[in-house]
């Protein structure tokens, strides 16, 4: 759309009386001609059409350019495009402009039909056809949103999420993916549709009017990135303040990938000024106590990964349920599945339903109190029961305790020790004294966190220096003389 080229290029614009306004750009043996309404070719008189016919001849006289057309159908190549194929492009249409794909399934193109029965307009959808991307180039769509933003900050919100942080800028020549990039995924470099550098103006633009009010409100971000480096852009000092961490999320119960998850994360973030998050599910993933094994070496490792991700430094993201150690449900009845995954994929794909089961909060009330008539949108298991939070909230030794307790010594000796003494120190390298398979950092003086992701126990009465230790907390029983068994964690001092 017009003005949706990135302003570091060459531009000019054609005299709107010589025919359809016209956006030309040069570069090095290429120029590009964008209709400020691209995807209303097929509404121009033919009089526009001579007029952009002769601004292509224009161009394709010099034969080291290579001309290109953007239009509603995608992109044409017009080195000696004549008013007849012109014609035919615009009152046919029935490609979509280019080969990008639904992150939800099938084509991220639909076709309007006019009030006459015809086919009109592309329109471009990411996700679901009832999501349609805006082009946040147009000023229109930056002002609508910006008053938005201050509708809600007037009355007081915190602070706003930001779904899919990476996707509002696309690249302006709609090029195809053709096999270079995917969909879905961490987003890679360079990809036409996701981390577009000019997504950060957006961004600088609502940080802007969100430090005009008093108080501390926040941005977050859901940036779904394969670089840290490109994710730490985000939260520069002018742009945002938080955003999900997906490389921390994304890394195996292993004991070297999750060091260099936190190193990385840790690393980039101090590069431009920011401290990190961390986050071991959302709304979007498999819950970890599944992604973990399941069952009981699930539950086990989630409650290890809790105290590794709260004795961390930055801020933390718990995703509701996770306190209560609920797993995936991977048995929801295909008819009750709502996410839109599973209808465009034709069933070949599940969604992500089973993350987003409700809560069970009563063990003994109807739909575990989720709702007095025992209705929910996605039915529970039968066996939650045991996990309710009435169940839990009596239990010392349960998960909704664990979280407690650390949440608790996490205010207490964290967050008063001085940033510079609570930055992460690795106390024992790979390796060395208790193992290749063990993680371990201390927090300033309060707090030493050490993770034995190993299939062997060991020794806990000495920490790697040879002092003696205290337990603090820990996610399961030790053995004998402090032994700390596998897929367990503990704070000491």
């Amino acid at each position: 759309a017009g003005g949706a080229l990135p302003a570091r290029a060459p531009v000019t614009q054609v005299a709107a009386d010589a025919g359809p306004p016209l956006l030309a750009r040069a570069a090095p043996g290429r120029a590009t001609i964008t209709l400020n309404r691209p995807q209303h070719l097929n509404r121009l008189h033919r009089e526009d059409l001579l007029a952009l016919q002769a601004h292509i001849a224009t161009l394709a006289a010099d034969p080291t350019l290579r001309v290109v057309l953007l239009t509603g159908r995608g992109r044409v190549f017009c080195a000696g495009f004549n008013l007849q194929e012109l014609e035919e492009q615009g009152a046919g249409g029935d490609d979509p402009p280019n080969d990008w794909q639904s992150v939800f399934g099938g084509p991220a193109w639909t076709r309007v039909t006019e009030p006459d029965g015809s086919a009109g307009e592309w329109y471009l959808h990411l996700f679901a056809p009832e999501q349609p991307d805006l082009d946040w180039m147009n000023p229109e769509v930056r002002a609508e949103f910006e008053s938005i933003l201050r509708f809600w900050l007037e009355r007081g919100v915190d602070g706003f999420r930001i779904d899919v942080a990476h996707g509002l800028a696309k690249d302006a020549e709609m090029s195809d993916l053709a096999g270079r990039f995917q969909t879905s995924g961490l987003a890679e470099a360079g990809h036409p549709h996701w981390d577009r550098d000019e997504v950060h103006d957006v961004f600088r633009s609502w940080r802007r009017i969100g430090d005009e009010y008093p108080g501390d409100r926040m941005f977050v971000a859901e940036a779904y990135l394969r670089s840290p480096g490109r994710l730490a852009r985000y939260v520069r000092p002018d742009e945002l303040h938080t955003a999900f961490n997906f490389g921390f999320l994304m890394a195996p119960w292993d004991a070297t990938e999750l060091r260099d998850a936190i190193d990385r994360s840790i690393d980039s973030h101090a590069e431009v000024g920011a401290v990190p998050t961390w986050v071991l599910s959302n709304h979007d993933v498999v819950r970890h106590v599944t992604r973990y094994g399941g069952g009981a070496i699930g539950r086990k490792r989630a409650r290890a990964a809790a105290l590794l991700m709260l004795a961390l430094p930055g801020s933390a993201y718990i995703y509701q349920g996770e306190e209560l150690g609920l797993p995936e449900v991977v048995d929801l009845p295909d008819d009750v599945l709502q996410d839109p995954t599973f209808t465009r994929t034709g069933g070949r794909e599940r969604g992500r339903d089973g993350c987003r089961v409700p809560l069970p909060w009563t063990a003994d009330a109807p739909a575990f109190g989720f709702s007095p008539t025992g209705a929910s949108w996605l039915p529970q298991p039968a066996d939650w029961d045991v996990l309710a939070r009435d169940r839990q909230a009596a239990q010392p030794d349960s998960m909704l305790q664990l979280y407690r307790d650390a949440l608790r010594l996490r205010a207490e000796r964290l967050s008063r020790t001085p940033t510079a003494d609570a930055r992460l120190q690795w106390v024992d390298p790979l390796g060395d004294a208790w193992g290749p398979d063990v993680l371990a950092f201390r927090r300033g003086p309060n707090l030493t966190c050490v993770v034995n992701l190993g299939e062997r126990s060991i020794a806990l009465d000495r920490d790697a220096r040879g002092q003696d230790v205290r337990i603090l907390l820990a996610s399961d029983t030790l053995g004998d003389s402090h032994e700390l068994p596998a897929d367990t964690a503990v704070w000491i001092t």
